[in-house]
């Protein structure tokens, strides 16, 4: 088998396109997050103190002035910019929470199901109740 057919064979699987689908989502998603932690939530920490998370940062040169604004501090050298890093980690809590929540949901909705076909048998069908019917006349 060439590697282009089983390629070929590879994608076709529906795990593949499922897997696409479920990227682009968690990109898109991603975004969302993103945004509500830089414009929702930082902000409201900020709040706290005087302080914007996304500016943090240690200069780790002489050039560097305390002060500015986080690109203005890049552009004159290296820092050490510890408020972006804490906002992409809030970012990845926020979208950790958030997944949790939906794999609960889906597990408990799973559940629910499950239980709810265990509980209610099938109710046979018109041949196997006239079946059954036809059974017990013969053993009478």
């Amino acid at each position: 088998m060439s590697i282009l057919e089983e390629f070929k064979k590879f994608v076709a699987r529906g795990n593949v396109v499922d897997l696409a689908v479920g990227v682009i989502i968690g990109a898109a998603f991603g975004k969302i997050t993103e945004s509500a932690v830089k414009d929702l939530v930082m902000p409201v920490i900020g709040m706290a103190g005087t302080v914007d998370f996304s500016n943090l940062y240690f200069p780790l040169s002489a050039k560097v002035p305390l002060g500015l604004a986080l690109e203005q501090a890049r552009a004159q050298g290296p820092v050490f910019a510890y408020g972006s890093f804490l906002t992409a980690v809030l970012n990845f809590l926020i979208v950790a929470f958030c997944v949790f929540l939906m794999v609960k949901g889906f597990n408990a909705l799973h559940h629910r199901q499950e239980a709810k076909d265990k509980a209610a048998p099938p109710e046979p069908s018109e041949e196997v109740k006239l079946l059954q019917e036809i059974r017990d006349l013969l053993k009478k």
